[in-house]
């Protein structure tokens, strides 16, 4: 049984995420842990700039999707954690550049925080997948 993508009657349609799904009983999920923009090594990939570390970030979380056997389409919630009062527009364009415009994007949440974890990183990005039949 696949993921149930919902369309919920009032609320915004948009192209870039889901209002809210339903994930069938027994399904396999991909638990991914907060990814930031970090190469590696460990070491931050452009301090402060919201657009490459997003970039990096979900690559970085594209490289566990693949480890558990999955793809960028079996995403079905992200949180965004953004550090401080950035601009979100060039980390949205990461996305999209990532992602383009999948017919079932995934549900997302995006949180401003005041720091994250290590000076200088500036973006964490959560997953939820569900790993194909």
């Amino acid at each position: 049984m696949p993921v149930e993508y919902l369309k919920p009657h009032g609320l915004h349609d948009n192209p870039a995420f889901t209002q809210a799904l339903v994930i069938p009983p027994g399904a396999r999920l991909v638990v991914i842990g907060g990814q930031n923009g970090v190469d590696a090594n460990g070491q931050i990939v452009a301090p402060g700039d919201l657009g490459l570390q997003t970039a990096r970030a979900l690559g970085n979380l594209q490289l566990c999707l693949a480890a558990a056997g999955a793809k960028i389409e079996d995403l079905v919630k992200i949180t965004i954690f953004i550090a401080g009062d950035l601009d979100i527009i060039p980390g949205f364009q990461a996305w999209m550049n990532f992602a383009g415009q999948p017919q079932n994007p995934p549900a997302v949440s995006v949180i401003k925080v005041l720091a994250l974890g290590r000076p200088g990183i500036v973006v964490e990005i959560e997953g939820l997948a569900v790993l194909p039949g």
